[in-house]
């Protein structure tokens, strides 16, 4: 049987998209980038999925099945050796190429894995910067670590050419270990790369004062590191080893799982379904929602998130990452293990990634998905008999996580048994830092540790939700609640207070309010809860999370131009998928991306529409937050609001759980004095 329309092309499916490719470019050198799934036309997908979820017999879903299409993002290298970025969407059945772009030089692609390899190569070959490394004098046993990093936004004036660029560490080797922590020494200087010739075109110095010490004055001496200090992670690195006193926590499930996971994409678990994708840009995608066959959501995705770096010094006005935009989460995908970073009983789905050449490979457990318990689900007990009825509270999870150079991400969706939708994001690993002079302290960020500053950035990031509330015509609005004023026939004890429904008629974007209890409701107009009377819908209250710093017209503010609100709502568009638009590496502006949809100022009521929630957090580094911080974790709820005739969790067993037992060996009835 042909795969469903959301499941990801398989190996085989890519190598014909690549051959075709290749049979299309016969006499130039072809370098791929990204080849995956181009997910199908929502019109005609919204026609195949109505046909699968009527089970009416003779009507059969395949009749509608749109066809199979492999977006190919390459570069095309001529005589002239200057590499030219197209994009291709192949028909994998038929064979045939069924759109063709070539991308102007005012965009850059992202970028690729092998091309840092290109900037570590560059750094060993380039006579500039070992000079630079060679103004330093490092202590015995330490070696040189390149770190390679996105370039950030081009300055006005500087000639729009592709870079990246390598922040600097030193490793201690003397410990044997590998895994030794090199960010603990930062060196003071950035080698930049043209990333067509492959060469070293310049070497920044960094400045490492202090308070007072200006933007650009380099105070440091050639034995840069002999003030740092080891800061070690890896458990056999640690001074003292690991605690002893924690006992093991299993989580085990018997009978197996309550979840079922057949086409290896189509998951059902209490009464949800939804099937699973993923794609090297967005990481993990979730599509066709429901519960109990009614449709909730059609794509659920993280689509973008920047982070913006406050240090006033050159070059860090221009540091700032776009991590789905610049290299794509999905690129950087951890291969999950079992029982580390997700527990219980565990299902794993796999990727499939491209080299260079095109060749198609499997990348193995890119997500987890698991059942995990959260609490009480609801609880009431009679006082009058003494009987307490007690639920837990269970939620399916799809997770996902990412590595990207310092940081990881964890992210996750996550289903409960009361109809609701959470989006979690977690921000863990090690903060970005430089050197910093011996006793000195800066407005740019925190002293972590002896040399080590870390800077003060922002982590912004933007979801997608394209929303199906008992169908496609949808309509947002928002509710407060206003204290009334006093009045002696509507209001006469002052104790009344209105609510305040807004209807978002046009394109915009908007902001929390949490002063007025501002809540989000996505309905369908069309369809009324038969109690209460109004639309059937959802609802989430945007986290109130400072927005971006950056001042108005700076190069950071332009290149994200989607962090101005917490909420954006936007008519549906083929292809509208990213916050800050397809294009982000080395932007100057922001282009296509959600502030450029609003513009359009379409009618978004009672209509097809996205809404965007845009949440993220002001890191200023604390001294905890090192070696490795500990998670920081933003949650997005979405709840049913008069979309059921009751709680939909009522029905969810109260068993008593028998594993639990009294604790007999962590009390005692002595004391000590």
């Amino acid at each position: 049987m042909a795969p469903h329309p959301f499941t990801i092309l398989s190996v085989e499916e890519t190598r014909i998209a690549r051959d075709v490719v290749l049979s299309l470019h016969p006499d130039v050198v072809v370098d791929f980038r990204e080849i995956f799934l181009k997910e199908p036309n929502k019109n005609l997908m919204k026609q195949y999925l109505e046909l699968e979820h009527a089970a009416q017999p003779g009507q059969s879903a395949q009749s509608k099945r749109p066809p199979r299409l492999a977006k190919c993002q390459y570069d095309v290298i001529g005589s002239d050796k200057v590499p030219e970025y197209h994009e291709s969407i192949i028909d994998v059945e038929t064979r045939k190429r069924e759109k063709h772009e070539v991308i102007g030089k005012e965009h850059h692609a992202s970028l690729t894995l092998w091309e840092f390899d290109h900037l570590v190569k560059a750094c060993d070959e380039s006579e500039e910067f070992q000079a630079a490394i060679k103004e330093f004098k490092l202590p015995e046993g330490f070696e040189l670590v390149v770190e390679p990093w996105p370039y950030g936004g081009l300055d006005a004036t500087s000639e729009n050419k592709r870079y990246f660029q390598g922040l600097c560490f030193a490793q201690n080797t003397k410990n044997g270990n590998p895994d030794s922590n090199f960010y603990a020494y930062p060196l003071p200087v950035i080698p930049v790369m043209d990333a067509h010739t492959r060469k070293i075109c310049r070497v920044d110095r960094l400045a490492t004062g202090g308070k007072g010490d200006g933007l650009s004055g380099k105070t440091h001496s050639e034995r840069i590191l002999d003030h740092c200090e080891s800061a070690e992670y890896v458990p056999e690195l640690l001074p003292g080893g690991t605690r002893k006193d924690i006992k093991p926590i299993n989580i085990t499930q018997p009978e197996g799982t309550s979840f079922k996971v057949t086409d290896e994409s189509f998951v059902e678990w209490q009464k949800w379904s939804f099937r699973v994708s993923f794609n090297p840009r967005e990481g993990a995608v979730i599509h066709d929602i429901r519960y109990e066959g009614r449709s909730i959501i059609y794509r659920l995705s993280i689509s973008e998130m920047s982070v913006p770096y406050a240090d006033a010094r050159a070059p860090f006005h221009r540091k700032q990452a776009f991590d789905f935009g610049d290299g794509g989460a999905g690129n950087c995908a951890n291969n999950l293990s079992l029982g580390c970073d997700c527990l219980g009983v565990i299902k794993y789905f796999d990727a499939v990634i491209v080299g260079s050449d095109g060749e198609p490979k499997e990348h193995p457990n890119v997500i987890c998905l698991h059942e995990q318990d959260n609490g009480i689900g609801w609880k009431h007990t009679n006082w009058r008999t003494g009987r307490a009825v007690v639920t837990r509270q269970r939620e399916l999870v799809v997770q996902f996580i990412i590595t990207l150079a310092n940081y990881e991400y964890v992210f996750a969706y996550k289903l409960d048994t009361a109809g609701g939708i959470t989006l979690e994001v977690r921000a863990t690993g090690i903060v970005s830092v430089v050197n910093i002079d011996p006793g000195k302290s800066s407005e740019y960020g925190n002293v972590v540790s002896s040399g080590v500053l870390a800077q003060n950035h922002q982590h912004i990031f933007a979801a997608r939700v394209d929303p199906a509330i008992d169908g496609h015509n949808n309509t947002v609005l928002y509710e407060e609640s206003h204290t009334t004023p006093w009045d002696k026939e509507t209001n006469p004890n002052g104790n009344f207070y209105e609510i305040r429904k807004t209807v978002v008629n046009r394109s915009d974007g908007l902001d929390a309010a949490p002063q007025h209890n501002r809540t989000f409701k996505i309905v369908n107009p069309n369809k009324k809860n038969k109690y209460s009377g109004n639309p059937v819908g959802y609802k989430f209250q945007p986290p109130p999370t400072q927005k971006l710093l950056a001042a108005p017209g700076s190069l950071q503010a332009q290149r994200a131009l989607f962090t101005q609100h917490h909420v954006w709502v936007t008519k549906y568009q083929e292809d509208e998928l990213y916050a800050a638009g397809r294009y982000t590496l080395q932007s100057q502006v922001e282009v296509g991306g959600v502030h450029d949809m609003v513009k359009r100022k379409d009618e978004v009521a009672n209509e097809d529409l996205v809404v965007w929630s845009v949440f993220g957090l002001t890191h200023n580094p604390r001294v905890e937050d090192w070696p490795v911080m500990p998670s920081e974790i933003f949650q997005v709820h979405f709840k049913p609001s008069d979309f059921f005739e009751r709680n939909p969790a009522i029905d969810v067993p109260s068993l008593k759980n028998e594993a639990s037992v009294l604790a007999k060996d962590c009390c005692s009835s002595d004391q000590k004095l």
